[in-house]
């Protein structure tokens, strides 16, 4: 997941690039970026996020990714830049771990590492650097203490900065930490509040997700409903996400990558 910036943007360039990364069509969006990735920094860095969301939602593209990632660190020039694409191989890693391509857990907590001592305490990309950091720990580490401090942190930085999409993404961890602590109260709380920052700001790809979260700790016929709905929206995206898709018995999409 790339900062949000995109989102709200009047740049057409990046207005077109969420509007296909929402609906899960990253080679579209990272082709979009083809032409300038190959110089330019920022460029190369916004091509490795998609690509790295895409790993994340289908399980797929390791390779491509893992390329990408590559030439966003040949391409960084300055410790800002360096930092935001140690987020991303940190991020990568992770999602290679998670998912069992293979464990690349050190790597991750290395790279996320790396950008904490790169990244200035004001720099924009803060926010999203701890919440990453947060999932290493809540999922890879186990340590949910140090899990809902992260958290917290990328929280608060990201209603600071207007960030609702990384606002959507904290609230649904802080909901599962709360979850999985017996507060179902302020579980539902918190992943009513993600999904409806998901449905604002029209990241379609994230919405069915937010609702099997939700009705995870909500009762029928409210759970049903929502499962029901996540369903049809698995369907309408050709079986994105891939590990729901699964979960919920349908075909999940197949990526076509150099792997």
């Amino acid at each position: 997941m790339a900062r949000s910036e995109s989102v709200m943007s009047e740049d057409p360039l990046e207005r077109a690039i969420w509007r296909l990364r929402s609906r899960g069509c990253w080679d579209d969006a990272a082709a979009l970026l083809d032409d300038t990735a190959g110089t330019d920094a920022e460029a190369a860095r916004q091509r490795a996020a998609l690509l790295v969301e895409q790993c994340m939602f289908t399980a797929a593209g390791w390779e491509r990714a893992e390329d990408a990632v590559r030439n966003a660190e040949a391409l960084s020039i300055d410790g800002e830049n360096r930092g935001v694409t140690a987020c991303e191989r940190g991020y990568l890693a992770y999602a290679s771990t998670l998912f069992q391509e293979r464990d690349r857990s050190d790597e991750a907590r290395a790279a996320l590492g790396r950008a904490a001592a790169l990244l200035a305490p004001t720099s924009p990309y803060r926010p999203m650097l701890d919440f990453r950091r947060g999932l290493v720990a809540q999922h890879l580490t186990k340590n949910a203490t140090a899990a809902l401090a992260a958290f917290r942190r990328a929280h608060a930085g990201a209603e600071e900065q207007g960030d609702l999409l990384l606002c959507s993404f904290t609230w649904r961890h802080l909901a599962s930490l709360a979850a999985d602590a017996g507060d179902l109260a302020e579980a539902r709380h918190g992943f009513r509040e993600s999904l409806r920052l998901r449905e604002e700001v029209g990241y379609l790809i994230g919405t069915a997700p937010a609702l099997m979260a939700l009705a995870d700790v909500e009762s029928e016929p409210e759970a049903g409903r929502l499962r029901a709905e996540a369903t049809r929206l698995v369907r309408l995206l050709d079986g994105v996400p891939s590990w729901l898709a699964e979960q919920l018995g349908e075909e999940p999409r197949r990526v076509a990558a150099a792997d």
